[in-house]
């Protein structure tokens, strides 16, 4: 049970506030170039976010395990739903410079 509560510390002292950092736009000026959509990039790393907590409060809240298979499926479409923000983002980015 430890590692639900390092794995879900260290997630939202590291994804979220860069996540929303990305979506509201305060990210250092050297770093605008290399994040170049950076709104959809936020929106997509705070959906890789979002596993952590649907995976771990479920299992640290004692659920049953069909509630525990439930919220893991939410969290896996969530992450790839957040994978296909970040590769459109990218693919739109790199096909309006070329």
């Amino acid at each position: 049970m430890i590692w639900h509560w390092t794995g879900l510390a260290v997630c939202s002292l590291t994804l979220l506030p860069a996540a929303l950092a990305m979506i509201t736009g305060r990210v250092p000026q050297r770093l605008h170039s290399r994040l170049a959509p950076m709104r959809p990039r936020g929106w997509a790393l705070l959906a890789l976010y979002m596993a952590a907590p649907l995976n771990a409060v479920p299992r640290l809240a004692g659920a049953s395990p069909g509630l525990i298979m439930a919220a893991t499926a939410v969290a896996v479409v969530l992450a790839v739903t957040g994978l296909l923000v970040a590769a459109i983002a990218a693919h739109r980015a790199l096909r309006t410079t070329a």
